[in-house]
C-alpha cells in the first residue's frame, strides 16, 4: 500500500485551489527548546487549514454524475470550509452537518462559501451519523473528513512539500491527530521517501481516541471527547486512518490545555498569527517530546523539529481563556493566599513588600478583628520563582501558601474572594481606573491617606491601558471633606459604587 499511497499523493489534485505553504523557521522558540523548531504554515490557506486539500482530492476525482446530485460531509468546521470551497470551485450543491458546539467563526465561514448548514450532535461523532441518514435520503456523495484514500492522499502532499522544503536531516515530525487523516497522508510519504524521520502523533488528554486504539491494537470508542480543540474532537477514528498510523506512527504524546494554550502563545510570539487549538497541537507536542527526553536524562538539542500548524480558525471571544490559560502552562503567575495582622497600616507594608513586581491580580476583604486574607496574583520568570516569592513573604512574618500549582485555586477561588463583612461599618465602596504601567498600583495606594482603613480591595491585570480596581474604604465622618479632597486631587477617574444594589446583595 505504500506504493500506492506515494503514486496517489504525487498525483493528488490539490492545488487547484491549495497553495504550498512556507515552512517557517520559529526563532524564538528555537532558542529556547535548545532545537531548530519549524512551523509548517497551513494556517495560510484560503481557509485557514489544511483540510481544502482532502476535500478537493476526493471530489475533484468524482464522476460528473455524483458532483451534479452534490456532496455531504460531517464536520467541526475545517473540513467543512475545505469542501464548500471545493464545491464552490467544482459547480456542485454541498450540505454540511456540524456539531452544535462548533465555533460561530466556523460556521459562518461555511454559509459563506456557500455551503448548507446543519448543526446536530455535540460531537463529530454525532454530525457524523446524522450526514449518513442525509446522504441516503437526498442521494448526496459523502464527503469523508480523514477516512478515504483520496482524502489521505490529498493531506499527504503535506509531507511532499515538507520533505521538498527541507532536504536536510529532520529529526521528527508532529502532526496533530483527530479522525488520524493528516498523520496518515503525511506518514504514508514520508515513511516511503524518508524512513528515518520519526512520526510523532499529537493529542489532547481528554480526546485521545487514536492513541487508547494503538495501545489496545483496535479502535477504541471514546464516551466523550473534550471540545476545547474542537477540531480534533473525535470519538472514533478511521478505519483505514487506523491501519495507516499503527503501520507508520512512531509515537503519540498528549498534552493539556494549559499546554495548548502556551504553544498558541508561542506560535504567536513568532509569527503574529494565532491558531486555533487543533493548530497548536503539534507545537505543544515538540515541546513536551523535548521535555519528556530533558527529563529522562537524554536530552533532544539541536535537532530540526517539524510541526504542522494545521488551522487558525479561533473564535475571539476564546482569546482571554488562551491567554490565561497560557500564563498558567508557562507559570508566568505565581498566585498566593497571604494571611496578614488585620492592623492599620499592615496592607500597605504587604503592597510595599511586593514592590515593582508586576501584579496581576489582588483580592482583600476584611474579615475579622485579628487577621485579614489576601489573594495576590504576580507575573513571574519561571516555576522557580513562586517558591522564591512565598519565602520573602514568610521571613517577614506574612503566613502564606503558594498557590501556584493549585487548579483550585487558579480556576474558581481567585473569582470568589470577597463577600460580606460584619467588620465593614462606614464603608465607601469606590470604583477606581489609573493608567496601567508597571508600580502603578503601588502609586495609586500611596496617593490614599494612611488613616483610611480599607476593607475592601480588588485589582485583576486585563492587559489593557488602563488598571480597574474596587476599592473599599472606611472613611470616619470627620474626615468626608479630606476625602472629597482626595477624589477631586486624584487625576484618576472614579465611580461611587455605594449605593449600588450588587454591593448591597453581596458585599455590604
Amino acid at each position: 500500500m505504500t506504493t500506492d499511497y506515494l503514486q496517489k499523493i504525487l498525483t493528488a489534485r490539490v492545488y487547484d485551489v491549495a497553495v504550498e505553504t512556507p515552512l517557517q523557521l520559529a526563532t524564538h522558540l528555537s532558542q529556547r527548546m535548545e532545537n531548530r523548531i519549524y512551523f509548517k504554515r497551513e494556517d495560510m490557506q484560503s481557509v485557514r487549514s489544511f483540510k481544502l486539500r482532502g476535500a478537493y482530492n476526493k471530489m475533484a476525482h468524482l464522476t460528473p454524475a455524483q458532483l451534479k446530485h452534490g456532496v455531504i460531509c460531517a464536520s467541526a468546521g475545517n473540513h467543512a470550509q475545505g469542501v464548500a470551497l471545493s464545491a464552490a470551485k467544482l459547480g456542485c450543491r454541498a450540505v454540511i452537518v456540524m456539531p452544535t458546539t462548533t465555533p460561530d467563526v466556523k460556521i459562518e465561514a461555511v454559509k459563506a462559501l456557500g455551503g448548507e448548514v446543519v448543526l446536530h450532535g455535540e460531537s463529530y461523532t454525532d454530525a457524523y451519523t446524522h450526514a449518513l441518514t442525509l446522504e441516503k435520503k437526498q442521494k448526496l456523495t459523502f464527503v469523508h473528513p480523514f477516512d478515504d484514500p483520496y482524502v489521505i492522499a490529498g493531506q499527504g502532499t503535506i509531507g511532499m512539500e515538507i520533505l521538498r522544503q527541507h532536504s536536510g536531516p529532520i529529526h521528527a515530525i508532529f502532526v496533530a491527530i483527530g479522525g488520524g487523516g493528516l498523520i496518515a497522508g503525511v506518514a504514508a510519504y514520508v515513511k516511503a521517501v524518508r524512513p528515518d524521520i520519526k512520526i510523532i502523533g499529537v493529542q489532547t488528554t481528554d480526546s485521545d481516541a487514536m492513541a487508547r486504539s494503538l495501545k489496545a491494537g483496535r479502535r477504541v470508542t471514546l464516551p466523550d471527547v473534550g471540545l476545547f480543540s474542537d477540531g480534533t474532537a473525535v470519538k472514533l477514528v478511521g478505519e483505514e486512518t487506523f491501519r495507516l498510523a499503527q503501520k507508520y506512527v512512531d509515537d503519540i504524546i498528549l498534552v493539556d490545555t494549559n499546554a495548548v494554550c502556551t504553544a498558541i502563545k508561542d506560535v504567536f510570539q513568532d509569527t503574529r498569527s494565532i491558531l486555533e487549538p487543533a493548530g497548536a497541537l503539534a507545537i505543544a507536542g515538540a515541546k513536551a517530546y523535548v521535555e519528556r527526553a530533558r527529563l529522562s536524562k537524554k536530552p533532544i538539542k539541536n535537532q530540526t523539529l517539524v510541526t504542522i500548524a494545521c488551522g487558525a480558525n479561533m473564535n475571539f471571544d476564546r482569546l482571554r481563556f488562551v491567554a490565561e490559560m497560557a500564563d498558567i502552562g508557562t507559570a508566568r503567575e505565581s498566585v498566593f493566599a497571604v494571611t496578614i495582622p488585620e492592623q492599620r497600616g499592615s496592607f500597605r507594608r504587604f503592597c510595599e513588600l511586593v514592590g515593582p513586581r508586576n501584579v496581576t491580580e489582588f483580592n482583600y476583604r476584611i474579615s475579622d478583628q485579628q487577621e485579614a486574607h489576601i489573594f495576590v496574583g504576580i507575573q513571574s520568570s519561571g516555576d522557580d520563582e513562586s517558591g522564591k516569592i512565598a519565602k520573602c513573604f514568610e521571613k517577614h512574618g506574612y503566613r502564606t501558601l503558594d498557590l501556584t500549582h493549585d487548579e483550585l485555586a487558579k480556576v474558581h477561588i481567585r473569582h470568589l474572594v470577597g463577600g460580606k463583612s460584619t467588620l465593614a461599618g462606614n464603608e465607601l465602596l469606590y470604583r477606581f481606573e489609573f493608567p496601567e504601567r508597571p508600580g502603578a498600583l503601588m502609586r495609586f495606594l500611596n496617593s490614599m491617606d494612611p488613616d483610611w482603613n480599607i476593607s475592601l480591595f480588588h485589582y485583576r491585570g486585563q492587559g489593557g491601558d488602563v488598571g480597574r480596581t474596587l476599592v473599599g474604604l472606611q472613611v470616619p465622618k470627620g474626615e468626608m471633606k479630606a476625602f472629597r479632597a482626595f477624589l477631586a486631587n486624584l487625576g484618576y477617574r472614579f465611580w461611587d459604587e455605594s449605593k449600588n444594589p450588587l454591593y448591597k446583595l453581596f458585599l455590604g
